[in-house]
């Protein structure tokens, strides 16, 4: 396998001037909308292009992060940031909305698409849902095992990327609705709050959601010889201090050489670090951010990090050929380009002749340039001598001639290309779909059309099958690792042979399932549809209907087209995280735990959780949403979500979203009659 490119975080110039000069082999950046750091520096439209052409002087491979959720109101805007980004020659762009991901993949076909970690891929499916689209990598989630990335490695064509290095947020990234639901600012459209790095509490953990940040550069040659293509570090929002650091021990744990991770962790670390993912020992994962680590890095410290980049460092390998003649010429390739300069000016040699011994003492000097020479091919066949002042002379105008043939965009392309977009006409009525955690929550009702419950909830109790039917649809889990995908697959097979006709999926990986089995999809409201032509590419790639993401305003929700049916949450305790890493957990396990803790913030507001058999816990929001007597958008169906709540509650929650009685608890209207930053 080769070796893997160290892909390093750029925010702004002094970051992007660190990555180059320490070796990375690629970085990723945000233009100025549309990524999911827009608090960074980010680049303007005006610099993208010297941005690339400044990275592809130094061999460094450019990937534009256009990875937020957009809305119908931003296509305009979108299809604006897609053209300068093209016209840059960026290598590559990295994207999560899937509106944004058809656009790029069928408007500019030379330029690469990788499908973002904020798309929630963990397990082999998942990538393989975008490897049918067309995309040329996939970034997986961070939660992932090493044993767990080698299976998807193994069972998937497409390029893989992980990250190597960096923060580590709690919830699965593309799946957190913390900082939407608690403060208004969406996580999915680059402006996370971070709430979670408060100070939560869970039994007897404090900042029960905030996670030491990772570090798996111990493993980097392991990952490349699996055929990972890339190495990711994490820390688009941090100094270049700390981009030199990490991306210099990257590169030495890649070469076999040892690194100072207590520089790193110096640098910046919440209470050191983990790899509790990588070795799937996940018991002590937790940190913040503490006096120590904020005063760990002195000026002294950030003093010798950066002369890691404050001139030019050799990154670039030049062969060289010099032919010494009445008229020399010297040759020089690099990074797939060559260049030739010529000089008079060689003598007869009245003692000794230039030899490849004296060239390559000349040539060779290339300091202050990005250039090193790798090999020399010397010929001088007439014994000529070729004056020092010549040879320096020839070298600075070929390299600066190299620099600036290498410095060339390419833009790419655009084809014919329009947004898919029909009319949509809802329903004269809708009809109600409800979502049950478990079997004891079920009741039955002629105002519900569809039932959904999870697939190990109707393998308990079969006989739901035949007394629902067709309206029962079987959830597979939102959140699903490779170890347990073939139990799932099996048991989602051996349902529908029992008469199980349809799927429900918070996950694309539900899509690509349902495809084998021959099963309608219907998804939910994780895949985070916020716009019409999203939701027209999912029902292209099989959906029957979709749930509209619930961060999307009751306004907007009224102003998707589209044929497909949709449907939005009208009730329910909606989630805020899916994590891998249990809040709850002590170091000694779960203990007595009752799968169903509850988590306190520092304002005393008590937050349900639900562990799904101890394969990942779901986060609830505090209040469960109820519209009440505000009338929704008009859609195909609106859903209830039943999950903590007793069976008692449930019926009572139905009720009263048909009017037929009072809703007597606290609600929120979630961010239906809110502004979503």
């Amino acid at each position: 396998m080769g070796k893997p490119e160290i892909l390093a975080p750029v925010g702004g110039q002094e970051q992007l001037l660190a990555a180059v000069r320490c070796g990375a082999d690629a970085v990723y950046l945000g233009a100025k909308g549309f990524n999911a750091r827009r608090n960074a520096e980010n680049f303007e439209s005006s610099s993208l292009r010297d941005t690339v052409s400044l990275c592809h002087r130094h061999g460094v491979k450019v990937h534009v992060t256009v990875n937020t959720l957009v809305m119908d109101s931003e296509l305009k805007q979108l299809w604006e940031t897609a053209e300068e980004i093209a016209a840059s020659g960026a290598d590559a762009v990295i994207v999560q909305d899937l509106a944004v991901m058809d656009m790029f993949l069928h408007r500019y076909p030379t330029l690469e698409v990788h499908a973002s970690t904020q798309c929630a891929v963990h397990n082999t499916d998942g990538v393989k849902f975008f490897q049918d689209m067309g995309v040329k990598r996939v970034v997986l989630a961070r939660e992932l095992s090493l044993k767990e990335i080698e299976k998807i490695r193994r069972e998937t064509w497409v390029d893989l990327e992980v990250f190597i290095h960096g923060a580590l947020c709690m919830c699965l990234s593309g799946g957190c609705y913390m900082s939407s639901m608690l403060g208004g600012r969406s996580g999915n459209r680059g402006l996370c709050a971070q709430p979670c790095r408060l100070n939560f509490k869970s039994r007897s953990r404090d900042y029960a959601l905030s996670l030491k940040d990772m570090s798996h550069l111990k493993y980097a040659r392991q990952l490349g010889e699996m055929g990972i293509a890339s190495l990711k570090i994490e820390g688009r929002m941090k100094r270049p201090e700390y981009v030199a650091a990490a991306v210099t021990a990257c590169r030495k744990a890649l070469a076999g050489e040892s690194y100072d991770e207590e520089l790193l962790r110096s640098d910046f670390s919440r209470s050191g670090f983990t790899d509790g993912y990588a070795t799937g020992k996940r018991t002590d994962m937790f940190g913040h951010r503490v006096k120590e680590d904020v005063t760990a890095a002195s000026s002294k410290l950030l003093g010798q990090l950066s002369r890691l980049y404050d001139r030019e460092n050799p990154v670039v390998p030049v062969d060289m050929t010099l032919k010494v003649g009445s008229s020399s010429v010297l040759s020089m390739s690099a990074l797939g380009k060559t260049v030739s300069v010529s000089a008079e000016g060689a003598i007869t040699a009245l003692s000794q002749p230039t030899d490849e011994e004296i060239a390559g003492r000349f040539l060779s000097k290339t300091g202050g340039t990005q250039f090193y020479l790798r090999s020399l091919s010397f010929e001088n066949k007439d014994n000529l001598m070729l004056p020092p002042s010549v040879m320096n002379k020839m070298r600075r105008d070929g390299l600066s001639l190299l620099d600036s043939e290498l410095g060339v965009t390419n833009p790419h392309l655009p084809v014919d290309y329009s947004f898919p977009r029909s009319k949509y006409t809802p329903p004269k009525k809708a009809q109600y779909w409800a979502r049950f955690e478990s079997f004891e929550q079920l009741f039955s009702s002629p105002d519900i059309f569809r039932y959904i419950l999870p697939l190990e909830e109707i393998d308990r109790h079969p006989e739901v099958i035949e007394r629902f039917k067709d309206a029962l649809t079987g959830e597979v889990p939102a959140v699903l690792f490779p170890e347990n995908e073939d139990k799932i697959y099996a048991l989602a097979e051996k349902l529908s042979k029992m008469g199980l006709s349809s799927l429900y999926c918070e996950n694309v990986y539900g899509i690509e399932l349902s495809s084998k089995l021959s099963l309608a999809a219907y998804g939910g409201a994780s895949l985070n549809i916020l716009n019409s032509p999203a939701l027209e590419n999912y029902s292209r790639l099989g959906l029957s209907a979709a749930t509209v993401s619930y961060e999307l305003s009751m306004s907007a929700a009224e102003k998707l087209q589209g044929s497909p049916k949709r449907g939005l949450i009208v009730y329910g305790y909606l989630p805020l995280m899916r994590v891998r890493s249990c809040p709850s957990k002590g170091e000694k396990g779960c203990g007595n735990c009752n799968g169903s803790p509850t988590i306190t913030d520092r304002l005393g507001i008590k937050f349900p959780t639900k562990c799904h058999n101890r394969q990942f816990t779901t986060i609830f929001n505090s209040l469960p949403l109820h519209l009440g007597e505000k009338t929704p958008a008009p859609a195909d169906f609106y859903t209830l979500y039943f999950t903590v709540e007793s069976p008692e509650e449930c019926k009572k929650a139905f009720d009263s979203v048909l009017g037929l009685s009072p809703f007597d608890k606290k609600r929120t209207g979630g961010l239906y009659y809110r502004t979503l930053m």
